[in-house]
């Protein structure tokens, strides 16, 4: 009876691993198809397909959920049409993609690229090999040999055009000429900081950040009547409508990254030629008041910075400048430079303001006629600064010694300047007094930023200089300034 059952057990098994075998010799093959390994959506998005023909449990994996959505990420066996949507525009300045990857039991594996296109084309379309010729300073020995700085203020920068601004005592600016820039290398400046727009009206294109190459010309031409002259210039994006100044946020960041992009690629494309004798400016008096806001701002330098050396040839080794606020910037938040040693900080003084440049009484503040030790009337003392004055000056000029001059990065006071009061509004009754406080505080501030070795460029709109015939409007101004680098 034993023998019998062992038979029947061994024949059961002969049966169930002949059976196996067979089963296992006779499988189906394995499959799983795509109906494409690439997707390309357009800069504002939109919707695409994507079949999948599988014969088992199959998945797709999507690292890119913050921008790119799936509406089936996984099925059995059968045929599956996936729809792939983005609802974003991309607006980081550069093509976006990631890869999906489609995974099945059956051992088979596809992938699938999906990118999306810029907000702006890259306007990085001759670049250059390295070009040393003539850019042999590095940031501080060319800060060594610049001299007295003057703004061409109100003209370049002007939302109108070149004469779109008024200039001080003189109506309209007029576009600028050699003999005006031959009467400031003249005059004691060796440096000009040129503040330029480039966004407002200057743009031929708006969709592609395309800017006017007659524009461009111009502003090439006044840069080329300094440099012909060996002075030093500053060249930056200028305020231009407030795009990157009052946006230092994390909603307008990939934005703003973009049109940097965009423009500085154009701009040091078309500069690259210049010599040392010219400086490129990030920004100007960004608004930041936070460590998340300055966060911000350092990514619109560090897409600058990349700009401006993708390009190559003598931009490659072209000194830099960004500001910042100083007490939530130092050393360490610059960005990174592939070329070491090219870069400077910037900032401004019209402190304080109510007393530099205030032109009416305030709602937060009166206007100050009279600045300085000896300076303070008796006659009007309401008007006396009271804030702002020597003490603090040296405290500020201080902080960007310890920052930044002692770290080994050079400093430019971008702006700096107090003008005379003296319409039929405003008069003020100590005018004398008056006076002396506005000649006091240009020399006192020119001499804190000299005797550092910041490099000084006063904001000048036609106070100084009559850009019509060339001449001076106000001796005293330039007496002051000069006074100051002479102390």
């Amino acid at each position: 009876m034993s023998i019998k059952i062992s038979l029947k057990i061994v024949t059961l098994f002969l049966l169930v691993f002949s059976f196996v075998s067979c089963k296992q010799n006779s499988s189906v093959e394995p499959v799983l198809t795509v109906s494409t390994n690439s997707v390309n959506f357009a800069v504002e998005g939109g919707e695409s397909t994507l079949t999948i023909v599988c014969n088992d449990q199959w998945s797709i994996s999507n690292s890119a959920i913050a921008w790119l959505q799936l509406d089936q990420t996984n099925g059995d066996d059968g045929t599956f049409t996936i729809k792939i949507t983005t609802q974003s525009t991309n607006t980081t300045g550069a093509t976006r993609s990631t890869i999906l990857i489609v995974n099945s039991l059956n051992g088979q594996s596809k992938r699938v690229t999906v990118s999306q296109g810029t907000l702006y084309p890259s306007y990085n379309t001759s670049p250059q090999a390295p070009d040393a010729s003539g850019m042999n300073s590095n940031a501080v020995e060319l800060a060594a040999k610049m001299g007295l700085g003057i703004n061409i203020g109100n003209t370049l920068e002007a939302p109108g055009g070149e004469n779109g601004w008024k200039g001080n005592n003189q109506g309209w600016n007029p576009i600028i000429t050699e003999e005006y820039v031959s009467k400031l290398k003249e005059s004691g400046f060796n440096s000009v900081r040129i503040p330029c727009a480039w966004n407002m009206t200057h743009l031929i294109d708006k969709d592609k950040a395309l800017i006017d190459p007659n524009w461009m010309n111009r502003v090439k031409e006044v840069i080329g009547y300094c440099v012909n002259k060996d002075m030093y210039v500053l060249l930056n994006i200028h305020w231009d409508g407030g795009w990157l100044e009052k946006n230092c946020t994390i909603a307008k960041q990939d934005s703003v990254n973009a049109k940097q992009k965009a423009f500085w690629e154009q701009i040091a494309t078309a500069m690259r030629d210049f010599n040392e004798h010219l400086m490129f400016a990030s920004a100007n008096e960004p608004n930041t008041s936070n460590s998340e806001e300055m966060s911000v701002l350092l990514s619109y330098h560090q897409t600058f910075v990349n700009a401006v050396r993708s390009t190559g040839g003598r931009n490659t080794y072209r000194v830099l400048v960004i500001q910042g606020a100083t007490e939530l910037f130092g050393v360490d938040d610059f960005p990174t430079d592939p070329t070491p040693n090219r870069m400077m900080y910037e900032s401004h003084n019209y402190t304080p303001f109510q007393f530099c440049a205030l032109e009416e009484d305030a709602s937060w503040g009166k206007m100050y006629y009279y600045w300085g030790i000896g300076n303070h009337s008796t006659i009007e003392p309401e008007r006396n600064a009271e804030w702002g004055e020597e003490d603090e000056q040296i405290k500020s000029f201080q902080m960007l010694q310890t920052n930044f001059l002692d770290k080994g990065i050079p400093v430019l006071l971008g702006e700096y300047g107090a003008y005379r009061r003296g319409n039929s509004e405003h008069v003020p009754k100590d005018l004398e007094k008056h006076n002396a406080s506005v000649d006091y505080w240009i020399t006192f501030i020119t001499h804190q930023a000299t005797s550092r070795n910041i490099i000084p460029f006063f904001w000048d709109t036609g106070a100084i200089f009559n850009r019509t015939n060339a001449t001076v409007n106000d001796q005293c101004l330039l007496d002051a300034i000069l006074a100051g680098d002479a102390e």
